[in-house]
């Protein structure tokens, strides 16, 4: 993973890259753009949603016992 910065004056915008920027030049140079916050939480809800359905929620119900296992 690329530490370069974008120059402070960079003017990219909506995708347009700026070729004097030395982020950007990676950038145009096939370098993946970096993840960001909501690529990280889509995963999370869905490692969440995987685990609900694995979950034996009979197993619960047979033994008597209320489920509180993904109340938050």
């Amino acid at each position: 993973m690329s530490n370069t910065k974008h120059k402070p004056d960079c003017v990219m915008a909506f995708g347009r890259k700026d070729e004097t920027c030395p982020r950007c030049q990676e950038l145009l140079n096939g370098a993946k753009p970096r993840a960001g916050w909501s690529s990280k939480r889509r995963q999370e809800e869905a490692d969440r949603l995987q685990a609900i359905r694995n979950h034996n929620f009979a197993a619960c119900t047979a033994n008597n016992v209320v489920c509180t296992h993904f109340d938050w």
